[in-house]
C-alpha cells in the first residue's frame, strides 16, 4: 500500500494538519479494519484516510485517528482530495461523490477542496457551563463572554465554547483527563474553543480531543463548520458568507480554514493542501 502525509488548510509544508493518505486504487476492496487500525497507530497522525475509488469521481473514503475509525474528518478529506488533484486522479473543477460513514457528502475541486458536510444539528443545548470553564482554564484566569456552550454536530459532534479574547484562547489549559470523560458522558468528540476577532479572520480557534489520541488539532474541518452554524444563529455572520477561522497558532502550524453556509443551511468546508512525503507500507 502507497501512503502519503498531507498537510491540510496550508498551502505550505509543514503547516496546517497533517494527514495520512492510503489510496487503494479503484475496485481494491478496504484492507482489514485491524490492519487499518495498526496503521494509522503506526503513523500517529490525528486521522489517516483510505481511499477506495468506486469511478472516474466518485469514491468512499474511511477515516482512522490512532484510538478509533470516526464517521467523517474534514481535514482529511481536504487532504485526500487535494493530493488526488495533484496526482491526476481528478480533474480540476470536479464536482466529486464521497461515500463516508456519516453519509454521501459533496467534494468541489478547484483553487480549493471545499467539502459539504453533514446537515448541521444542534444535539445539546445547554451544559453546566461552570465545570466547562474549570476544566479548560487551568489555573488561568479566562473572560468568559455572554454567549451559550452547545454542541453541534455537522457530521461529529463537538462542544462549541466561546472565549472572550484571542488572549484567554491561547491561555487555556485543559485538564486532559476530565476532557476525556466529559466527552465520553457526552458522547462528543471534544471542545472546539473560539474567540471572534477583527484582525481578517472571522474567528480564532483551539479544538481539543483527548478521547481520540489528539490533546490539540491544528485544523478541524467537522468543528469550524459546526462553528459556522453556531455564528450564523447568532446573526454574527449570514448565507453565503465565506467564514476564515485561524487555527493552530499555538502549536506553531497556522491553518486557515474556509466555510461557508449556503440558503439550504448546508456547510462547505475547506482549504489547500501540501504533499510532505509518500512511501510505501510493507504489510
Amino acid at each position: 500500500m502507497k501512503y502519503f502525509i498531507v498537510d491540510a488548510f496550508t498551502d505550505v509544508a509543514f503547516g496546517g494538519n497533517p494527514a495520512g493518505v492510503v489510496l487503494l486504487g479503484q475496485g481494491t476492496p478496504f484492507p482489514e479494519d485491524k490492519l487499518m487500525q495498526q496503521v494509522a497507530t503506526e503513523l500517529r497522525f490525528p486521522e489517516t484516510a483510505f481511499v477506495q475509488q468506486n469511478g472516474p469521481e466518485e469514491f468512499t473514503v474511511r477515516y482512522f485517528t490512532p484510538c478509533s475509525e470516526v464517521d467523517v474528518c474534514g481535514h482529511a478529506t481536504i487532504a485526500t482530495f487535494g493530493l488526488m488533484t495533484k496526482q491526476g486522479i481528478i480533474q480540476p473543477g470536479a464536482v466529486c461523490r464521497n461515500h463516508t460513514r456519516a453519509g454521501e457528502l459533496e467534494v468541489k475541486v478547484n483553487e480549493k477542496v471545499m467539502m459539504q458536510m453533514a446537515q448541521p444539528k444542534v444535539i445539546v443545548p445547554l451544559l453546566d457551563v461552570e465545570y466547562l470553564h474549570d476544566i479548560m482554564a487551568g489555573m488561568n484566569t479566562i473572560e468568559w463572554p455572554n454567549m451559550p456552550v452547545e454542541v453541534i454536530s455537522t457530521g461529529l459532534p463537538d462542544i462549541i465554547m466561546p472565549v472572550g479574547n484571542v488572549e484567554g484562547l491561547n491561555a487555556l489549559k485543559p485538564d486532559m483527563d476530565a476532557l476525556t470523560e466529559l466527552s465520553r458522558e457526552l458522547n462528543v468528540i471534544g471542545v472546539h474553543a473560539f474567540a471572534i476577532s477583527d484582525d481578517g479572520y472571522t474567528a480564532h480557534v483551539r479544538n481539543f480531543a483527548p478521547l481520540y489520541g489528539v490533546p490539540e488539532e491544528s485544523a478541524t474541518g467537522t468543528a469550524n463548520a459546526a462553528l459556522n452554524y453556531y455564528l450564523y444563529r447568532r446573526n454574527i455572520v449570514k448565507h453565503d458568507q465565506e467564514c476564515r477561522f485561524l487555527q493552530g497558532e499555538v502549536m506553531q502550524r497556522p491553518s486557515v480554514v474556509a466555510t461557508t453556509m449556503n440558503k439550504d443551511g448546508i456547510v462547505f468546508v475547506g482549504g489547500h493542501s501540501a504533499i510532505v512525503a509518500t512511501g510505501d507500507l510493507l504489510v
